[in-house]
């Protein structure tokens, strides 16, 4: 009898203490939200300055200074020059904790399409034209949260601005510095604005995007550009898979309700196609073709080569071939399965089911350099959506008339200041 009363007690105890524990997270996410909300009127300035004074990749100097700024006012440790024009903000918890890191990148791209917001760029032929400004803002918005409620983290959180995303060369000059492989971090996250309706969120775990590589055909000078037509013709015929009469080459119904990637039976998965066009080009006494491929299936890269050779060597033209090979092949976003789940669970366990929603599909085009972090950390890439059609606004990037809604901003302060919070807060 008496241990049973034991038992009852520490029972009791254990369901008071777990009762304030979830009536404590409660409360530091809704602080979270209330201070978003505090904050996000100058959030938007700061964007819309960055947006005013775009940089191209290898020149954002003066980004990385108003960066290097807004870290040091809010009392974090800050680290520049990595890199380029690389900062890192440190913000140490309270107590020991995991290591997590937050990326955002920095560079504009060269750029002249329509631009109609009032705060267009002032420096002619560049543009933040594929939402790195809004990346930024959401970053810094990140650490003013949670330098505010410091208190509530535990472990040392970083916020990593990388110069030359655009370029693909960034991330990967930033992981080989000294600086960034001392910092041991445990998990590292990411987003992307892109053209999914204002606010919304997507993740999948593994390939964000298709897989890209660069294809260049050499023929003798025999070959000519009406043969390159009918080569082209050809080789999608026999080399591309499709499903049915798909066309994922068309990159905007990636982000429809219907046919996007937030449908389970979107026509964004298991494709392999070649670009529309061969590009061409006379080099000497040789015909040089040039095209991306996009595959979303890994395990069939090494099959497309030999698809290729097989229709090269059946055509009349086999007796003009002189070489093919792959002249870039940049690896995809990877998403760390596991640790996807967990924080799209983290996140919808605070905000809601479908705050983060599933991701489907994988984007042909679209790529980002942050696929050298994820492979030295765990990690995690998520789209966040900017476009609002009652507004006008689409946010596809690189596209002419690109514009976000700035609500986004919001959004992904919010929900990853708290996943961040959390994640750094697991024993």
């Amino acid at each position: 009898m008496k241990l049973n009363k034991k038992l009852i007690l520490i029972a009791s105890l254990l369901t008071i203490l777990l009762a304030c524990r979830t009536v404590e997270d409660k409360s530091i996410h809704q602080k979270i939200v209330k201070d978003t909300e505090r904050i996000f009127d100058n959030l938007v300035q700061i964007r819309r300055d960055l947006h005013q004074h775009p940089e191209l990749a290898g020149d954002e100097i003066r980004t990385s200074k108003i960066i290097a700024k807004y870290l040091a006012d809010l009392g974090l440790e800050v680290k520049t020059g990595i890199a380029g024009n690389g900062v890192i903000g440190i913000l140490k918890g309270n107590r020991n904790g995991k290591n997590i890191a937050w990326r955002a990148d920095m560079d504009a791209i060269p750029s002249d399409f329509p631009d109609k917001v009032s705060f267009k760029s002032t420096n002619k032929g560049v543009q933040h034209g594929c939402g790195h400004d809004i990346h930024i803002a959401i970053g810094l918005g990140i650490a003013e949260i949670l330098s505010k409620n410091k208190e509530s983290i535990n472990g040392t959180v970083y916020f990593i601005f990388q110069p030359e995303e655009e370029t693909f060369v960034g991330a990967k000059n930033m992981v080989n510095n000294n600086i960034y492989q001392e910092l041991q971090i445990d998990e590292i996250y990411a987003l992307h604005v892109t053209a999914l309706p204002v606010g919304q969120i997507l993740a999948r775990p593994e390939e964000i995007f298709a897989y890209q590589k660069i294809l260049q055909i050499k023929f003798d000078g025999k070959f000519s550009e009406k043969d390159s037509k009918e080569f082209h013709s050809q080789i999608r015929r026999e080399v591309q898979r499709l499903k049915d009469t798909t066309d994922p080459w068309q990159i905007s119904k990636a982000f429809d309700s219907v046919a996007g990637i937030g449908n389970p039976n979107t026509l964004f998965q298991d494709y392999l196609f070649v670009d529309e066009h061969f590009s061409i080009k006379k080099d000497k006494n040789e015909l040089v073709l040039t095209a991306t491929i996009y595959e979303t299936n890994k395990s069939r890269l090494a099959d497309i080569l030999p698809k290729i050779e097989q229709v090269i060597s059946t055509s009349e033209h086999k007796d003009k071939f002189i070489s093919m090979s792959y002249i870039q092949e940049n690896p995809t976003v990877l998403n760390h399965k596991a640790l996807t789940k967990q924080a799209v669970n983290t996140i919808n366990h605070i905000y809601g089911n479908n705050t983060v929603a599933p991701n489907y599909g994988q984007i042909p085009y679209f790529n980002d350099d942050f696929t050298y972090f994820q492979q030295k950390t765990p990690g995690v890439y998520f789209l966040l959506g900017g476009s609002n059609p009652e507004k006008g606004l689409v946010a596809m990037n690189h596209a002419p008339n690109f514009a976000v809604d700035e609500e986004c901003i919001k959004v992904g302060v919010k929900s990853f200041s708290s996943l961040i919070m959390e994640r750094a807060n697991v024993e």
